[in-house]
């Protein structure tokens, strides 16, 4: 009764029509009652042909259903089911067949859920093989090997009948030596949507597109003009070329109606690699990234795709709301930098691809929801919060899926989307069997959903995985597309869906913190309190750090994106690499910000009681840094003064790349050593880098010493002048010596005619010699002395070696 009242619409010709088909099994009926009265070897006989069935179906052979065409079939359509069946026993099979099994319509989305689970064939409930002449057989099946088949059947041989999801089962039948009977060895089951007609109302249904990546950036940049953005590695590249992730997303989902759920950080990424942009190595090293083409592309292709589509923005970077709420909502400036983080995010979306997204939405991981995560989801601005069915879960006991609105108080609304329709894309999609699988059981949950209430218009909203694979995607897309050629729904976004009138008997009661997974909630999957603390500290450097540059957008704009990066939604499983990322951050941080700092100094001597100290600042940034602060504190102001008060101040600004010495007057008055502290503070009074301390050692001069000093310096300028003096008349002595003996030698030269000789009076110096003493002639020369002469001032340079301790004038 439970499993009728899932599903009101339901005609009774699908159970007639399944009654007539088993008929031939009720009628033998009475044949099995007559099996007690067989003998012993009979009946057990019996028992063991039923039994193989059941084992052979659980492994020995595999059926695999690699493709279903068309998916959703109409009136004048043959169904094509290919796929591959592999003998796993040890034994070979003969006379294997392979046949087409339509069982009988699903009365409910849980019937579906049900035979999706069954693994053994039941007789009954497989139903029969369609027509013979459709099978496909083999003469053998050996052990391990694989067989491909393919079978196609008209669909009005079906014989389906009303509109509904049917069960198709594809099975292989055979022998094999140790039970020489045919039995079944294998099936698999999927479904059959069947929907001929237009209905008079459709289910409207959005499809939530993500393009949502890992984080890829560091806060690290070149620190030329342009500012060389540093990617942790080149994976995004191979995510956004021909054939990667990303660009089947989009090149797949161009051609769908879906609603666009962006990451802006994504965005960010991929136009940062339109320029020059470099890549991690190992230890310090960069290298040049090379895919400037792939990124244009991919970008030039999406600003196309979306130009008339709605996009919804996450905030930047796609935060984990969960983790703020559960454990970083209590650290100071965790919900303002959310705020920030959903402001950047509209910018970022309106910049690179030039249309205004929509910020009223915010997506819990996996639409799990409780009351913190409500209250933390909406503090940034969003009234709508994405959650899933499993979270939000039907407590009135209604027998339909309700539109996915819901308010849930305080002017939020709550958009539901559909968990089995979400999570029907999750898993191997690579393997064509899993795959087709799920677009034929997503297509059964989507028709069973109109068929439930086929008279009442109902809007759902699917909301498949963040980060689907390659394969999920083609699945996905896929799926899509036979949903929105088939004849139940009709495709609208996601603004629409959450407009949608709310159905008053749906629940809208959050549930309680103790309802959440725990399985989203352990620690490897839950960024810790610690992140939260880490990305506070890296603010709170960062705000000390911009307000001393002259143009703080180079810093804030890289470290405020990266601080949001720090709390991704991406981190989830990767709580070591996050924990990575924001050392990363806080490292190449400090790195800047010890960029400005003072040069240490070593002790400095203070002769006398006033004296300047000299301190530098440095400033290796290739910006200008300002608004600083440098102050000079002595730790005994009763000794030593600075400015004639406990500390003294000077305001600093240095250009890029260069260094500023200041200096501070100092009084001292007392001798001994002073430890002395120089600080840098900024505008708003908090200390900048490092300090500097070092002593100041007082050495003052008493007025006693002073004197013996003076007295000394007089005695050593007497000594000098003595010296002086005693030098000048040695060579004025010897001056006049060798003059003398120039003119002994020349005495028989100098006669008359008449046989005198004539000498020279010595007695009295000539009335133009010097004051000195010295001789008017001048050394060396044999001419006579003239009255306009000037008379020298210094006795004649001597050539003779200077003695010890004597002042050589050269």
């Amino acid at each position: 009764m439970a499993e009728a009242a899932d599903f009101q619409g339901t005609s009774p010709s699908p159970a007639r029509r399944w009654m007539r088909r088993t008929g031939t099994l009720l009628a033998g009926v009475p044949l099995m009652a007559g099996l007690f009265q067989l003998p012993a070897s009979t009946a057990a006989h019996a028992s063991q042909q039923a039994a193989p069935a059941d084992a052979a179906s659980s492994g020995g052979v595999d059926v695999s259903l690699d493709s279903l065409s068309p998916s959703a079939p109409t009136d004048g359509d043959t169904l094509t089911v290919s796929g591959t069946v592999t003998n796993k026993s040890k034994q070979t099979v003969t006379d294997a067949r392979v046949d087409l099994r339509l069982g009988p319509t699903l009365n409910s989305r849980t019937a579906i859920d049900t035979v999706t689970k069954r693994t053994r064939y039941q007789p009954g409930f497989d139903g029969a093989p369609v027509d013979e002449k459709y099978a496909e057989e083999f003469p053998k099946l050996a052990s391990g090997i694989s067989q491909h088949f393919s079978i196609s059947v008209p669909v009005k041989n079906l014989d389906l009948g009303d509109d509904g999801v049917y069960q198709l089962g594809v099975s292989l039948s055979g022998r094999s030596a140790s039970q020489p009977y045919e039995q079944v060895l294998g099936i698999q089951r999927t479904f059959l949507p069947w929907q001929p007609e237009t209905p008079d109302t459709k289910t409207k249904t959005t499809y939530l597109w993500p393009l949502i990546s890992d984080v890829h950036l560091t806060a690290e940049t070149g620190s030329n003009e342009a500012q060389t953005p540093v990617f942790q590695n080149d994976d995004l590249a191979k995510e956004i070329a021909p054939g990667g992730r990303l660009d089947q997303m989009l090149s797949l989902g161009s051609k769908l109606d879906v609603t666009w759920v962006v990451d802006p950080d994504l965005l960010a990424s991929v136009d940062a690699m339109r320029d020059s942009y470099r890549v991690q190595g190992e230890g310090d090293t960069t290298t040049a990234g090379k895919n400037q083409s792939v990124a244009n592309a991919w970008l030039d292709k999406l600003e196309k795709t979306v130009e008339d589509k709605e996009i919804v923005a996450l905030p930047f970077a796609d935060p984990d709301l969960a983790s703020l709420a559960h454990n970083g909502r209590t650290v100071t400036g965790s919900l303002s930098r959310l705020k920030d983080a959903t402001d950047v995010a509209s910018d970022t979306v309106k910049t690179i691809l030039h249309v205004t997204p929509n910020t009223d939405f915010a997506w819990p991981v996996e639409g799990a929801i409780d009351p913190s995560i409500v209250k933390v989801a909406t503090s940034a601005g969003a009234d709508k919060v994405l959650t899933r069915s499993d979270s939000l879960r039907e407590t009135s006991g209604l027998s339909y899926t309700p539109n996915a609105a819901r308010p849930i108080g305080g002017g939020t609304t709550a958009v539901v989307a559909d968990a089995r329709m979400s999570t029907a894309f999750q898993g191997d999609m690579s393997r064509a069997d899993n795959s087709t699988r799920a677009v034929q059981a997503f297509l059964a949950q989507s028709l069973m959903t109109n068929l439930q209430q086929p008279d009442k218009q109902r809007s759902i909203v699917v909301a498949p995985q963040r980060m689907p694979s390659g394969s999920q995607v083609q699945t996905m897309a896929q799926a899509l597309t036979a949903l929105q050629d088939g004849n139940w729904s009709q495709s609208q976004d996601l603004t629409a869906a959450a407009k949608a009138k709310p159905d008053p008997n749906a629940t809208s009661r959050v549930p309680s913190a103790s309802s959440y997974p725990s399985s989203l909630r352990n620690a490897r999957q839950e960024l810790p309190r610690s992140a939260f603390e880490d990305i506070e500290e890296i603010q709170r450097k960062l705000d000390s750090f911009q307000v001393i540059l002259i143009d703080p957008s180079r810093v804030v704009t890289p470290f405020g994106r990266a601080i949001d990066r720090g709390t991704s939604t991406s981190w989830r499983g990767h709580t070591a690499q996050a924990a990575a990322f924001r050392t990363g951050v806080k490292s190449y941080l400090e790195v800047l910000t010890d960029q400005v700092r003072l040069i240490d100094k070593s002790e400095t001597k203070l002769s006398g009681r006033s004296a300047t100290i000299p301190v530098t600042v440095q400033n290796n940034l290739v910006q200008g840094v300002d608004n600083l602060t440098l102050r000079l504190t002595s730790e005994q102001p009763t000794r030593l003064k600075i400015d004639d008060a406990p500390f003294g101040e000077r305001a600093i600004g240095v250009s890029g790349g260069h260094s500023q010495s200041v200096k501070f007057i100092t009084n001292a008055n007392a001798n001994g050593p002073v430890k002395v502290v120089a600080q840098l503070y900024t505008e708003d009074g908090q200390a900048y880098g490092d300090a500097v301390t070092f002593d100041v050692d007082v050495n003052e001069i008493t007025p006693t010493v002073m004197l013996v000093i003076a007295g000394g310096v007089l005695l050593l300028v007497l000594a000098g002048f003595r010296m002086y003096t005693q030098r000048k008349r040695a060579v004025a002595r010897q001056a006049e010596e060798d003059q003398e003996q120039d003119e002994a030698g020349d005495e028989g030269l100098n006669t008359d005619t008449d046989g005198t000789v004539e000498t020279e009076d010595t007695g009295a110096p000539d009335s133009q010699d010097g004051p000195a003493g010295e001789s008017g002639t001048e050394s060396g020369a044999g001419g006579p002395e003239h009255p306009s002469d000037p008379t020298p001032d210094t006795a004649p340079e001597s050539t003779d070696p200077s003695g010890t301790g004597e002042r050589v004038d050269r």
